[in-house]
């Protein structure tokens, strides 16, 4: 169960989000505008933020600049809007959005936006439980995952964060990979879905970064 915080200026909006969100077990903060929405994050930190773009006193892209000037972007946040044009989506996930949704939100969109922006959240929590002083090269990860029968050894990986960005990127997007496959047992079609890609572009992916199929297997 999450605390979910939702900013919208519509009412409708507003109400479906968080009937929707609180029959899937979660905890929902409502706001109606920037305002509520600052004094609600000044009082906790949230384990996700869904964000409207147009609003009457401050925009949802303003916020989210502000809240990554002052250091309270520490939470995934995912963009909502039914107007805004590629370019803004572009803009906020460059400030640190973690998605963009479309209005009107179908219910399979919203549902496995929150999933995969709770999945990253819990990921980089254990980063930072895992290694509380890190050197500012390296960013350790260290998960340990159990489900109600299995429990898988801790994933653990070090990246060094001053080789080239295609490296870098490489070696976190297999540790990504090697994570989820321990999650879900080696079940391709469960981390197809998780991670939102089709099979056989998830099958060249982890081909491509090396990621031992076999591991993941002799773990179930």
């Amino acid at each position: 169960m999450a605390n979910i915080l939702v900013v919208d200026d519509e009412l409708g909006i507003r109400d479906l989000l968080s009937e929707i969100l609180f029959d899937e077990g979660h905890q929902v903060e409502l706001a109606e505008n920037a305002a509520q929405a600052r004094e609600a994050r000044h009082h906790m930190r949230p384990d996700l933020v869904l964000l409207d773009i147009w609003m009457p006193d401050t925009d949802g892209v303003s916020l989210l600049k502000e809240w990554a000037a002052n250091g309270l972007l520490n939470m995934p946040v995912i963009m909502m809007s039914g107007h805004a044009t590629i370019d803004t989506a572009v803009d906020a996930v460059k400030i640190g959005a973690q998605a963009f949704l479309e209005k009107p939100i179908t219910l399979q969109k919203l549902l496995k936006a929150v999933e995969q922006g709770l999945a990253r959240d819990q990921m980089q929590q254990a980063m930072l439980a895992a290694s509380p002083s890190p050197p500012s090269s390296v960013l350790s990860m260290s998960a340990m995952v159990a489900t109600e029968n299995i429990a898988t050894p801790d994933v653990q990986q070090s990246f060094e964060l001053d080789r080239p960005l295609r490296e870098a990127r490489d070696a976190f997007e297999k540790a990504y990979f090697e994570f989820h496959l321990a999650h879900e047992g080696g079940s391709m079609t469960r981390v197809a879905e998780k991670t939102g890609l089709e099979r056989t572009h998830l099958y060249r992916k982890l081909k491509q970064l090396g990621v031992d199929l076999t591991r993941s297997k002799r773990s179930q």
